[in-house]
């Protein structure tokens, strides 16, 4: 019996290893100030499942930034997988070198 529990807890800790994606993530104070303001604006709508991602070059060229939330959405994960997604794409239309990072408070 403690043997199948042995197993069972490393097969559940194998899955949990593999489910759990981390991104990289970036505080709200190191938004640039357009950034600041557009997650402010949306914060209210958010839940405790919601989040958004961030890509900027620099703090002056807003041409170079962009924030994207999921923000309806039951699952934290499935938040941050959407965010990243939707800022993946919105990067590469405005040719962005940075990365996309979640947001974090």
């Amino acid at each position: 019996m403690v043997k199948k529990l042995f197993v069972l807890w490393i097969c559940l800790t194998a899955w949990t290893a593999w489910a759990t994606e981390t991104y990289p993530s970036v505080h709200l104070r190191e938004l640039p100030d357009g950034l600041k303001r557009l997650w402010h604006i949306t914060k209210p709508d958010m839940t405790d499942q919601s989040r958004c991602a961030a890509a900027f070059e620099g703090y002056g060229d807003p041409d170079k930034m962009t924030l994207q939330c999921s923000v309806h959405i039951r699952m934290a994960a499935e938040g941050a997988r959407r965010a990243i997604r939707y800022c993946d794409e919105k990067r590469a239309e405005l040719k962005i070198k940075d990365v996309c990072r979640i947001v974090v408070e």
